[in-house]
């Protein structure tokens, strides 16, 4: 077996049986080439204790990722936005302040779906018809937790965060009044040819509240269509709405629609803007629906500089690389919360067990590209960690951090036997938890190392599949037919 480097230091390897270890500078913790005895129910692989990472290398760009065509599909290159522009500074410092984020996330998400709950916001439907494939990067150099892929919007390549769970599209704007720092230059409506401002009383300024929760407001005359998404952490954004030309690989949009942003401020990191993949009438899927049938999917690569997934628009399954059957799950209906992605889990097992809980199956979960670590109601987190605990037995816990409370010192530990976890979803459908998604560093020298799922702070609140979970698995949005797919896949661009 090949050994790759997967980070800038790695440990060294014990065994041919396995693949190597490394610890990665972002939110993560174990990452995997491959193993020989990774059984059904349980990975034996090697664990050193590692040295500290000293950042001395160059920091790459991602601003032109690649793209290609594949049978009549667009794919794109996708990247963890913490490759693109690593960030200096102490490494523990970052591994923790990026848990925090995720939460602040997590109770924005949770804050707006009470606020769209509460306003009674009915859906859109939505059409049909070709594929693209797009890569899609880790999102390490943008400073954000996200992942990352290129696309040209008015003639300009510009960087921008993937999105599933809301649906308006937008960029940082010139002239901008109050904009973060990016290393690309701004998207200047002035110089594009194609710009066009959206009218106050055009369809798609009238459906700003079903995409942003608020209504769409006119600027200084009726031409300009203002809009303004704000979130629970207290980030905005907000300008006014234009459309351009789009394009996705070789895949041309005409009329684009998107926010042109002079005012921005939150967490965002570096990139952009965002590329918003939700339901509703102004996501890029509705909006491109004639051409891709309303079908994408992606496969999201882990950090390391050499790892770039692929974002793909269009339904041929031709192109996907996986190694299982895909496996499909229809999405729960949501009126009220149309944009968002449901889908009904229905159990899951840690090492080949079973977890037993009256709570499975009776609430709708939100999977989501855009939190990080995988959020669980109270009652199910319990009896998941009792098992997990009860099989991961004999390692020395420690304390926790932020969110995660079941984390353990395995410094002193060459190799350690971890249970495979499986989430299962309405339908015989289920994915499998990448051994990379099990375990989050939050020392990066392993004496603190976490369980990478975490307990929601009440039983009512909506559940959440994170990215950290959906590592190395093809996940396929087919809004046409109403259903999510799952397959084991070692995310690859190439």
């Amino acid at each position: 077996m090949s050994i790759i480097d997967l980070c800038c230091v790695c440990s060294s390897i014990e065994s041919f049986k396995t693949m190597s270890l490394c610890q990665y500078s972002i939110v993560f913790a174990l990452l995997f080439v491959g193993a020989f005895g990774y059984g059904d129910n349980e990975l034996f692989l090697p664990l050193t204790t590692l040295q500290k990472m000293h950042h001395k290398h160059n920091e790459p760009s991602c601003s032109s990722q690649k793209s290609r065509s594949e049978n009549g599909a667009i794919i794109l290159e996708m990247k963890h936005k913490d490759y693109c522009f690593r960030s200096r500074g102490d490494l523990n410092k970052r591994l923790q302040t990026r848990l925090l984020a995720d939460d602040i996330r997590v109770r924005s998400i949770q804050s707006n779906i009470k606020k769209i709950s509460s306003k009674q916001v009915e859906a859109l439907s939505q059409t049909t018809t070709t594929t693209t494939q797009i890569p899609i990067s880790s999102g390490v150099t943008m400073q954000t937790l996200n992942y990352i892929v290129t696309v040209t919007l008015g003639g300009r390549n510009m960087t921008v965060i993937v999105d599933t769970g809301s649906d308006l599209t937008w960029v940082q704007c010139q002239p901008c009044r109050l904009c973060y720092n990016q290393p690309e230059p701004l998207f200047n409506p002035s110089i594009s040819p194609s710009f066009q401002t959206v009218a106050c009383n055009s369809s798609a300024c009238l459906s700003l509240e079903s995409a942003t929760g608020n209504s769409g407001l006119c600027g200084t005359n009726s031409q300009t269509c203002d809009y303004l998404v704000s979130y629970g952490d207290g980030s905005y954004t907000k300008g006014e709405l234009g459309q351009d030309h789009l394009v996705l690989g070789r895949t041309l949009v005409d009329n684009f629609v998107f926010g042109c942003g002079r005012n921005n401020r939150g967490l965002f990191g570096l990139a952009s803007g965002l590329m918003r993949l939700g339901r509703s009438d102004l996501s890029l899927i509705s909006q491109t629906s004639d051409v891709f049938g309303g079908v994408f999917s992606y496969c999201l690569p882990s950090t390391e500089a050499e790892s770039s997934g692929s974002l793909i628009f269009g339904g041929d399954p031709s192109v996907f690389k996986n190694s299982t059957p895909i496996s499909y799950t229809k999405m729960v209906p949501n009126p009220q919360l149309f944009s968002f992605y449901f889908l009904n889990l229905t159990g899951m097992t840690i090492g080949g067990v079973s977890v037993q809980d009256s709570s499975f199956g009776k609430s709708g979960f939100l999977i989501d590209s855009g939190t990080v670590i995988t959020r669980l109601p109270p009652s199910i987190y319990k009896a998941v960690k009792a098992e997990f605990l009860k099989q991961f037995s004999g390692y020395p816990s420690v304390p926790g951090y932020s969110i995660l409370d079941t984390c353990f010192d395995l410094s002193s530990y060459e190799e350690v036997n971890i249970p495979t976890i499986k989430v299962h979803f309405e339908g015989d459908a289920q994915m499998e938890v990448d051994v990379a998604g099990v375990f989050y560093f939050v020392k990066n020298d392993a004496s603190q190392v976490c369980l990478a799922l975490a307990s929601l702070q009440f039983e009512g609140e909506i559940g959440i599949i994170g990215n950290f979970q959906q590592r190395n698995t093809r996940v396929i949005y087919d809004t046409k037919q109403s259903q999510l797919g799952f397959a084991k896949e070692t995310c690859s661009f190439m």
